[in-house]
């Protein structure tokens, strides 16, 4: 008999001890309002509903809820794995819910700082405010990063928003006002013509941590033919002659360009044979032609490999030379091998590459050199060389290399440098960005801000939008940086009293910050976060990059890409086959806007972030 009622007193016991842990949670949630009460005041009116939902999201994972979980799994009820838009709403209906499978009788739930029927409205709207509306069968918009030649080209920008680009980014690292004006300009035109949506955003170039000039190499080309595994030419090397007084580049972007004398060019056709000696003294003939699909143009082909160098004389027949113009120089590198002892200088004079003995390499900020410590961990070129610091010097810092592919590994110059364990008392606004933003506020819908780190950041960038009239403009908030994710709900709660606000994963840095193999776990928790927080993700970095870069994808990257559905835009960078890239990423997205998952996390205690945590 006592076991025929078994289940019953089990169940019984099960909805007596879920609602006491939900009477514990939801008693914890004034109490979170109470710690986090300076930072919600400040916020703006409209979003103070979402902010303290944030605040509530973070009280609920400051608890290990899988024991409630499996408890409301067994009666049948939310397992609290879909509660980030709509935290207290979800908890009191789950514990009404409890209460009348126990007591027998409904009583609906009080009000609540969100329901739970107007979480996911609150992001939708936000979304659109920040990104302009979704487009049809996607509820996550694009975001192209422009190349320099967008400022010069308008039917790239018209066949990227043809193709799905919804934003337009603007990398103020590169290029000038002039040329960012050109590229807005292109984007409004476009967008009109074509009868789509497209919105400008400017990613402010923030505080430099990069490596120091290295001396150029010898002005030379190396042109070398294909060949098979016999060592016989498959296909032979291909470079283009242009007017040393006129240079024009090449349609074919591994095609070479040569500057040669105007007039010696002119004289020559179809079938020339030209011989020189090459740089090593080699004796080499070039064969020329002029292809009619390439008007104008002379085609030199070669089946030797050849070294061609500024000053190289070239014999078209016995009486007719001329030399070879000035020829760019070489980017150089530095080698570095595990176990070396690389140093870093405050003083960014270039340096050579044949360093003859210990590597040394300048580095662009001089704070590192103030607040690093022996012990703390360097990274170099995305994370791809890394090494510890094992001296501090007033001008130097010596690094132990631990980290480099099996066969060493190259070090350029202008090659990003992270810091991860380094406190580093900088702002995120350099007197640069504060110089951009005048053009930013005149041609932009949207500023990023980089290297965001403290709420301090933020306040400054809403100051200075305030002097220059750029009220109308949406924030973004980059999170790149260790202290930017360990502060995250402190710089969301500064980002929220400005009315349009967003969040870049910025994924390159932060996975070099936090280690690669944190980067899922992280890059969720900032997903939770901001969905508690009602504010729009842009999912960024190295998205489709393969196939932007190469023309082909690869596997990973595809799953990558459908991975940002999640959030409300995902940014492609530039490469020679963007156009493809969004193509296939508008494709995936709508693919992936037709599924639906389940979402049944397993919400063990985060750390990650306190109330208390100071700049």
């Amino acid at each position: 008999m006592s076991s025929a009622h078994t289940p019953v007193v089990s169940r019984l016991e099960t909805a007596d001890r879920a609602l006491e842990q939900l009477d514990e949670l939801i008693e914890r949630l004034e109490k979170a309002e109470d710690a986090w009460s300076d930072w919600l005041t400040a916020v703006s009116p409209e979003h103070r509903a979402s902010a303290t939902n944030m605040v509530h999201y973070w009280s609920l994972r400051q608890s290990d809820l899988r024991d409630l979980q499996r408890r409301l799994a067994g009666l049948g009820l939310s397992s609290l794995g879909r509660s980030e838009p709509h935290v207290e709403g979800t908890l009191r209906l789950v514990h009404a819910a409890v209460a009348a499978m126990r007591h027998g009788s409904w009583h609906p739930p009080g009000v609540t700082a969100v329901d739970a029927n107007v979480g996911d409205e609150l992001l939708r709207e936000h979304a659109v405010d920040l990104f302009g509306p979704a487009p049809a069968e996607r509820a996550t918009r694009i975001m192209v990063t422009l190349p320099s030649s967008a400022a010069t080209d308008p039917d790239l920008v018209r066949d990227l928003i043809a193709r799905g680009m919804n934003v337009a980014r603007i990398n103020c690292a590169h290029d000038d006002a002039e040329a960012w004006t050109a590229m807005a300009g292109h984007v409004r035109r476009a967008a009109e013509s074509t009868g789509r949506k497209c919105l400008v955003a400017m990613d402010l170039a923030g505080p430099k941590l990069r490596t120091g000039p290295i001396r150029p190499g010898p002005r030379v080309i190396k042109l070398r033919p294909t060949r098979d595994a016999l060592g016989r030419v498959v296909t032979p090397f291909r470079l283009r002659l242009t007017a040393s007084e006129e240079p024009t580049g090449s349609s074919e972007s591994a095609m070479a360009v040569v500057p040669v004398d105007e007039a010696w060019l002119a004289r020559r056709r179809d079938g020339d044979v030209v011989g020189f000696h090459d740089a090593r003294g080699a004796k080499r003939q070039l064969v020329l032609s002029r292809p009619d699909e390439m008007a104008g143009a002379v085609i030199a082909t070669g089946d030797k490999t050849s070294y061609l160098a500024t000053g190289t004389v070239l014999h078209a027949g016995a009486h007719d030379p001329c030399e070879v113009g000035l020829l760019p120089e070489r980017d150089q590198t530095l080698m570095v091998q595990r176990g070396d002892e690389l140093t870093l200088t405050r003083d960014c004079a270039p340096v050579p590459a044949d360093h003859g003995g210990a590597p040394r390499i300048g580095c662009t900020l001089p704070e590192v050199f103030d607040h690093a410590r022996p012990g703390q961990k360097i990274r170099f070129d995305d994370g791809r060389i890394g090494g510890e610091i094992v001296a501090v010097e007033r001008d130097a810092l010596r690094v132990r290399i631990d980290r480099t592919a099996p066969g060493g590994s190259k070090l350029g110059s202008a090659k990003g440098v992270n810091v991860p364990d380094t406190h580093l008392p900088i702002a995120a606004l350099t007197d640069k960005d504060v110089e951009d933003l005048a053009t930013v506020v005149a041609i932009a819908d949207i500023v990023e801000i980089s290297f965001v780190q403290r709420p301090s950041d933020i306040t400054q960038l809403h100051d200075e939008l305030h002097r220059l009239g750029g009220d109308h403009l949406g924030v973004v908030l980059k999170i790149e940086t260790r202290r930017a994710f360990e502060h995250l709900p402190q710089l969301l709660l500064t980002a929220m009293r400005w009315p349009r606000v967003g969040v870049m994963i910025a994924r390159g840095d932060l996975a070099v910050e936090v280690g690669y193999e944190r980067l899922a776990e992280v890059q969720e928790e900032v997903l939770w976060l901001c969905e508690a927080a009602h504010l729009p993700v842009i999912w960024a970095t190295q998205v489709l990059e393969s196939l932007a870069k190469s023309g082909l994808p690869s596997r990973a990257e595809i799953s990558d890409a459908a991975m940002g559905e999640r959030a409300e835009c995902v940014m492609l960078n530039k490469g020679p086959h963007i156009v493809d890239a969004v193509v296939v990423l508008d494709d995936i997205l709508r693919r992936m806007n037709e599924h639906h998952y389940k979402k049944n996390a397993l919400l063990r205690q985060l750390r990650s972030w306190r109330p208390d945590a100071t700049e």
